[in-house]
């Protein structure tokens, strides 16, 4: 791993800061300090920022409860990431597993395992669960034709995977989905004829988002949780 790569992930400090602090000569390899921001670390060598070791984690794994306004993304330059309110020190190398629209609101799982994350977003490997409110009564009907799969404008020749809802209101309902298409749940509902006013995503993979998470609050997986992103694909 590159020298700013390894102290950017080990510390509270972006890359940007990596590189000031080498000019600094405040970072030390084995006792030496250096100035190399591309050197090639091996498992062998002794990184340490003002005298105090660094050490390369495990992958590490959050949720987070989304608010409308904020993106799902690691920077922009317009609007605040999720990243920004994730507030842990070694920022560098997550990502967002399954991003959810600025005005969507609810459960965004954040990691820096790429292959967990690859699991959680892949097409017919696990359950995604929204709660949708509606501009118009929705129709009984509604049910079956999710249940059946929609064409989608733009997309008509690849018609949706059959999704399960449960209208649980008038204009409120629950929707299962196994992909995760741009925008999809909003355009499954304007194939029948509906709008979504209210979108949040309440549970991924069997992760559901903790009750006790204020927007903009996050934690930790549970080892169980982190165990459910990787069971097996979802019955055809």
């Amino acid at each position: 791993m590159r020298l700013d790569k390894f102290v950017a992930h080990t510390s509270a400090h972006s890359r940007s800061d990596v590189r000031r602090l080498l000019r600094d000569k405040r970072v030390c390899v084995n006792g030496q300090p250096v100035r190399d921001a591309g050197l090639a670390l091996t498992a062998a060598d002794l990184v340490t920022l003002d005298g105090n070791a660094l050490t390369l984690t495990g992958p590490r794994y959050f949720m987070l409860h989304k608010p409308a306004g904020v993106v799902s993304a690691t920077e922009d330059s317009e609007h605040r990431t999720v990243l920004d309110l994730l507030q842990t020190e070694g920022r560098e190398g997550l990502h967002v597993a399954g991003r959810l629209d600025i005005d969507t609101t609810g459960l965004v799982l954040i990691t820096d395992d790429g292959q967990w994350s690859h699991r959680i977003k892949a097409p017919g490997r696990h359950e995604k669960r929204y709660r949708v409110q509606t501009a118009r009564p929705i129709e009984a009907d509604a049910v079956t034709r999710f249940a059946a799969g929609l064409s989608l404008r733009g997309e008509e020749d690849t018609p949706t995977r059959p999704a399960r809802l449960e209208i649980t209101g008038a204009c409120e309902a629950l929707v299962w989905l196994q992909e995760g298409r741009y925008h999809q749940v909003k355009r499954m509902f304007a194939a029948i004829g509906n709008h979504v006013d209210a979108l949040h995503r309440e549970a991924v993979a069997g992760i559901e988002l903790d009750p006790a998470l204020a927007p903009g609050a996050w934690r930790a997986l549970t080892a169980e949780e982190i165990a459910s992103g990787q069971l097996t694909d979802l019955p055809q």
